[in-house]
C-alpha cells in the first residue's frame, strides 16, 4: 500500500481555510438586546413602567420622581356639541357621558351596557327648551313628603253637586271674591273700606282658610266673619292641593247663590287698586273671563313634565299645555266647568317628581280653558304683580315705605300683557285696542295695611 503524499493533503488544506474562517465570521452570536415591543409587552398595569426584572435577575428599582399622568382621555366624537336651539348636550353627548367607568379610571368614561344596546330613547315628544336660571334649578331642595293621592270622595260629590248649578247668574250680577288663604287677611282692614257702604245684593266673600292654622281668636270679624267655607282644606305650595282649594271656592260659590256671576280668586297679600263700584262693573259687564293664557313661556316643558316626561300623556300633551297667573276671574259658565272636569284633573293631580317646576295652580286653569273656550276668555290676569329681576317663586313684596300715592298710579297705568299676543323687549302690547285696567295688586306686606288705608279714600278708592 503506497504512504499518502503530504503534499496534496496541505494544498487541499489551504484551499478549505478561507472557507471556514468566512463561516466562523459569518455565524458569531450578537449582544442581546431589549425591544421596545418587548418592553410595552410587560408595562405595568398601574404605573405604566417596565418591567424588567427577568433581564436583571432581581428586584425593579422604582424611579424617585413622580410617574408620569396617565393618558388622556379618548376623544369622543361631538363630546362638546350642543343642540343649539335649545343649548342642551346632543343626544350623542348624552350617551356616551351616562355612566362613570366603574374602574374608576380618572378622565374616562364609558356607555351604559344597557342604554349601548338598546340605543338613544324613541319618542314624540319636542325637546325641552331652555330653562330660565338652570343652576339655581339643579340645586332645588327635592319636594316635600306627598300623599299617595289626593283625590277626596267629599270633594268629588260637592263638585258634582256645584256642577248642576245654573248656568246663568240672576240679576243682579254678582261678584264672588274668594280669598285662599293659610291665616288672617292682615289687610282685612282696607278690604272693609273697600266693601263699606256697598249693597249686600252685589257681592259675596268666600274664605277658603287652612283649618290646621294658629288662629288668636276670630280672625275674622267685620264682612269677613262667618264666611270661611265649611269644606276648607289645608293647602300646600307645589301640589295639587291648591287647585283643590281653588275648586272648592268656586263650588261653594255655585251653590251659595245663583246671583254670583263673576268668580274672582284673590290671596290675602292682594288689594284693590280702585273703588267697588268701578271694579264691579270691569267684571259683571263682560261676557269673557279674565285669565292670562301663555304659549311659549320659557320653562314650559319642564313644568309640563314636572310629573313625569310621559305623564301628562295622552289627556295634556305638550302643545296644549299653558302657563298663567294663579289668580284670575271667570264667568259663571267657566266656573261650572272647572268643577265638572274630570279628565285634566286626573292628570294635575298626579304628585311632583321636580319641586323646582312644580307650579299646578299656574298651569291647570289656563290648560283647562285653553282647551275648551279659548275664545271665551280674554288671556290676562287682571291682578298686577311684579316678577323684575325675581327667580326664587315668590314675586316682589311692597313694604310699608313704599307705599304712597305714586306707587299706586304707577300700578294703575299699567296694563296687563296678553297671552295671544307676545311682547317684544319685555314691553307691554295692547291688541285690538284692548287696554283693560289692572283691577288688584300683590304682594304688600302686612304691615303696609296701615298706610295703605291711609291713601285709601283720596287715592285708592277715588276713580
Amino acid at each position: 500500500m503506497l504512504s499518502p503524499n503530504p503534499l496534496p493533503l496541505l494544498f487541499a488544506l489551504l484551499l478549505c481555510l478561507p472557507l471556514a474562517i468566512v463561516f466562523t465570521v459569518t455565524t458569531t452570536p450578537e449582544p442581546t438586546a431589549i425591544s421596545s415591543a418587548s418592553v410595552a409587552a410587560n408595562d405595568d398595569p398601574v404605573t405604566g413602567y417596565a418591567s424588567v426584572a427577568a433581564a436583571h435577575n432581581g428586584p425593579m428599582h422604582k424611579p424617585t420622581e413622580e410617574p408620569p399622568p396617565p393618558p388622556p382621555p379618548p376623544k369622543i366624537k361631538n363630546s362638546t356639541a350642543t343642540n343649539s336651539a335649545e343649548g342642551r348636550p346632543s343626544t350623542s353627548t348624552a350617551a356616551a357621558t351616562a355612566q362613570v367607568d366603574p374602574k374608576g379610571t380618572p378622565g374616562i368614561e364609558s356607555l351604559s351596557p344597557s342604554r349601548d344596546k338598546i340605543g338613544p330613547r324613541k319618542t314624540t315628544l319636542p325637546p325641552p327648551p331652555r330653562m330660565k336660571n338652570a343652576t339655581a334649578a339643579a340645586a332645588a331642595p327635592r319636594p316635600p313628603p306627598q300623599p299617595a293621592s289626593y283625590d277626596d270622595p267629599a270633594d268629588d260629590a260637592f263638585f258634582q253637586v256645584a256642577s248642576r248649578a245654573s248656568a246663568k247668574a240672576k240679576e243682579p250680577r254678582k261678584v264672588a271674591f274668594m280669598f285662599l288663604t293659610t291665616g288672617p287677611l292682615p289687610l282685612a282692614g282696607l278690604w272693609e273700606m273697600f266693601f263699606n257702604n256697598t249693597p249686600k245684593d252685589l257681592y259675596n266673600i268666600y274664605i277658603h282658610a287652612d283649618p290646621s292654622g294658629h288662629y288668636h281668636h276670630s280672625p275674622f270679624r267685620g264682612v269677613f266673619a262667618n264666611r270661611v267655607i265649611p269644606s276648607s282644606k289645608r293647602a300646600l305650595r307645589a301640589t295639587p292641593t291648591l287647585i283643590s282649594a281653588a275648586r272648592r271656592l268656586l263650588a261653594s260659590a255655585l251653590v251659595g247663590d245663583p246671583g254670583n256671576y263673576m268668580f274672582a280668586l284673590l290671596s290675602p297679600s292682594c288689594i284693590p287698586l280702585h273703588s267697588f263700584n268701578f271694579t264691579r262693573d270691569v267684571l259683571t259687564r263682560s261676557n269673557k273671563s279674565f285669565i292670562e293664557i301663555l304659549d311659549d313661556e320659557p320653562g314650559a316643558f319642564d313644568r309640563w313634565a314636572a310629573r313625569g316626561r310621559d305623564a301628562m300623556l295622552p289627556e295634556v300633551r305638550f302643545e296644549d299645555f299653558r302657563v298663567g297667573s294663579q289668580f284670575w276671574a271667570l264667568k259663571r259658565q267657566h266656573a261650572r266647568l272647572v268643577v265638572r272636569d274630570v279628565t285634566l284633573w286626573s292628570k294635575f293631580k298626579l304628585p311632583c317628581v321636580r319641586w323646582d317646576t312644580c307650579y299646578p295652580e299656574e298651569n291647570y286653569f289656563p290648560t283647562l280653558l285653553s282647551m275648551h273656550d279659548r275664545r271665551g276668555c280674554v288671556p290676562a290676569t287682571l291682578t298686577h304683580v311684579d316678577w323684575w329681576g325675581r327667580y326664587d317663586g315668590h314675586p316682589r313684596t311692597y313694604r310699608a315705605h313704599q307705599v304712597g300715592p305714586d306707587l299706586i298710579r304707577r300700578l294703575r297705568s299699567d296694563r296687563p300683557r296678553y297671552g295671544d299676543k307676545h311682547p317684544t323687549n319685555g314691553s307691554v302690547l295692547v291688541r285690538n285696542g284692548r287696554s283693560h285696567p289692572f283691577l288688584f295688586a300683590r304682594k304688600f306686606e302686612p304691615k303696609a295695611s296701615k298706610p295703605l288705608m291711609a291713601i285709601a279714600d283720596d287715592v285708592i278708592f277715588k276713580d
